[in-house]
């Protein structure tokens, strides 16, 4: 089958979203698919290149946008006919757009203009959205409504509409009143498994967050909930990733006191390095409250560790109280650090949680990902 994917953020753009998108093309080619990519290029200039996987991305001149690291804006005038050029060229039996935005939008108008069904994916949190666009706060409601508003528009002319978890589906259905069924964005966990079995462990058992440096994350919280450990509970903090906060949590962290015995910031990292902090560490901490399912979550799962999270969106769909970790109430430092201390001071507890983890996130299996979708692809076309 010959799939067009568009997307607005992809690899080396940071998030989950760009990171799923890539996951999928790839996926795809592997099981023997045709698949093409557009996306924005890293330059003004418009380039095509081949992905390792046999990917071909089609890549739209465009700028960067200062607010949020790495991401990057296609030129507006360039993006339609761009899309429709390609549509033309490559006619794909299916199109797969990622988003409402730029490149998404002018992807539906014009495969729907020329009669190609299209599959469209949500990934967008209001509240993430408005972290990177200026908005004042009082307003961020009108905006937000807004926002799904467009989204109902766009996404109308799609023949079937997905989002990663029923939670995320359940939203979109609220706010839009268009149907969406829910097709997790799955995790290949074998690697993360081998990454558990090789890795040294440190002696003092390491807290680990894997994701972006921008509000939504609540790092500030966890940050908070360390500086509360006791100080006879083992307990270092490791923080992988790159965002607006950066310089802010480094201030926050100065002024709680969190030294290099209690915290690492690690910036972004490679995929090895990334394997390695996974594999090393002993208990996974997520408190942002805009995750339709976070895949730094499954991936943690994946690597058989425990998690503490915020009781917030899709995150109770990964995280079963006192099975293979804890929620918390999301702003609540105390219950956090309580939490923490808990799991820290307790290793049987975190072996048997974070085999049940593993257990929980074969449910989340990407080969069944790319199972559902081949069969959505297959009744569009």
């Amino acid at each position: 089958m010959r799939i067009l994917i568009g997307t607005d953020t992809y690899p080396p753009t940071v998030n989950g979203a760009a990171q799923f998108s890539r996951r999928l093309a790839g996926g795809l080619s592997r099981r023997g698919h045709e698949v093409h990519v557009l996306c924005p290029a890293q330059t003004t200039r418009s380039v095509t290149t081949t992905e390792p996987s046999g990917v071909t991305v089609h890549q739209i001149g465009s700028f960067p946008y200062p607010p949020y690291e790495t991401f990057r804006i296609s030129r507006p005038t360039a993006v339609g006919p761009a899309a429709g050029r390609l549509l033309d060229r490559l006619q794909p039996e299916v199109v797969h757009v990622q988003d409402h935005f730029l490149i998404g939008r002018a992807l539906i108008r014009r495969a729907a203009s020329r009669g190609i069904g299209v599959v469209a994916t949500n990934h967008m949190m209001a509240e993430n959205y408005f972290d990177h666009v200026p908005c004042p706060r009082r307003l961020r409601g009108i905006g937000a409504r807004w926002l799904w508003a467009d989204l109902r528009r766009v996404f109308a002319r799609t023949s079937v509409i997905t989002s990663p978890t029923p939670k995320a589906a359940e939203l979109l259905t609220r706010a839009t009143g268009l149907p969406a069924v829910a097709v997790s964005n799955g995790i290949d966990s074998e690697r993360y498994e081998r990454a558990r079995d090789r890795a040294v462990r440190p002696a003092t058992p390491t807290v680990l967050f894997v994701g972006r440096l921008d509000p939504e994350k609540r790092i500030d919280d966890l940050l908070r909930a360390m500086a509360l450990l006791p100080e006879q509970v083992p307990g270092r903090l490791v923080v992988v990733g790159h965002g607006s906060q950066r310089a802010a949590l480094r201030n926050l962290a100065a002024e709680l006191g969190l030294g290099a015995d209690r915290l690492e910031f690690s910036g972004y990292v490679d995929e090895t390095e990334l394997l390695t902090a996974y594999g090393s560490a002993e208990v996974f901490c997520m408190p942002g409250v805009a995750e339709l399912q976070s895949l730094a979550t499954l991936e943690a799962m994946s690597a058989r560790l425990p998690v503490v999270a915020a009781d917030a969106m899709a995150l109770p769909h990964l995280v079963r109280e006192g099975e293979n970790g804890w929620l918390y109430p999301p702003g609540q430092v105390e219950t956090l650090a309580a939490r923490l201390t808990a799991i820290l001071s307790d290793a049987e507890t975190r072996r048997l949680m974070g085999k049940k983890s593993s257990e929980i996130v074969a449910e989340h299996a990407f080969g069944a990902t790319l199972d559902r979708f081949e069969q959505l692809y297959t009744t569009v076309r």
